[in-house]
């Protein structure tokens, strides 16, 4: 069976036209992302993973920021890979940036990329869109290199957003297939200790988004 199987499917599905359109529809509601890739600074000679790499756009803007790590993305969806693919070779970054199809909750990175960890991990607004979120989260914290972080940016709890604006926001992701995880703190907590790391997760825009961070000690 083809990595992710009916997951892969229904992605490919959704995205085979989004995805042409994904980045200038997505730039305006997708917030916390560039900051995110501000503050990841790998060690240089580092590898950075991003799970769920959709268009590739995220990767590009680290191979660019971080010309001293080497980037690797995985997706469920051959059809954004397609598009990752196409873009990382519009940019000049083919040689530093490395895609392979796989399932979020289950992945070998030695089988897909020849490495046992990484010293970085990104999930960008996917987990909002995995209904088993929480096996990707605890499949990443597996995945870290000892000192390693895993950093995610995601959809918030919108605590402090009016209710009129949730309503309507959320109303409008589910036609997306999006379900914000407000438990995502509490997850991420309890995940990261059963692996010896430690979580800690801001909230950003009043709840509208959340950036959470795990970090496993190193050896």
């Amino acid at each position: 069976m083809a990595p992710g199987g009916e997951a892969a499917g229904l992605m490919d599905r959704m995205y085979r036209h989004q995805r042409h359109v994904y980045d200038a529809s997505r730039k305006f509601y997708l917030l916390g992302r560039d900051e995110l890739i501000a503050g990841l600074d790998p060690p240089r000679g580092g590898a950075v993973l991003e799970i769920g790499c959709g268009t590739g756009r995220n990767l590009i803007k680290l191979a660019r920021a971080y010309p001293g790590a080497a980037c690797y993305g995985l997706d469920v969806s051959e059809e954004m890979l397609a598009t990752a693919r196409r873009n990382a070779a519009r940019a000049g970054l083919s040689g530093r940036i490395r895609l392979e199809q796989a399932d979020a909750t289950d992945f070998d990175a030695g089988t897909l990329f020849g490495r046992a960890g990484f010293e970085r991990i990104v999930i960008s607004y996917a987990l909002s869109m995995i209904p088993p979120w929480q096996g990707v989260v605890a499949q990443a914290l597996r995945t870290l290199a000892p000192g390693g972080s895993l950093h995610i940016v995601d959809f918030g709890d919108q605590a402090g957003l009016p209710a009129p604006f949730r309503a309507v926001l959320n109303r409008w992701l589910a036609l997306f297939h999006v379900t914000p995880r407000g438990e995502l703190e509490a997850v991420l907590d309890g995940l990261a200790r059963a692996e010896g790391a430690q979580g800690r997760t801001t909230r950003l825009y009043r709840g509208y988004a959340v950036h959470a961070v795990a970090t496993r000690p190193a050896d």
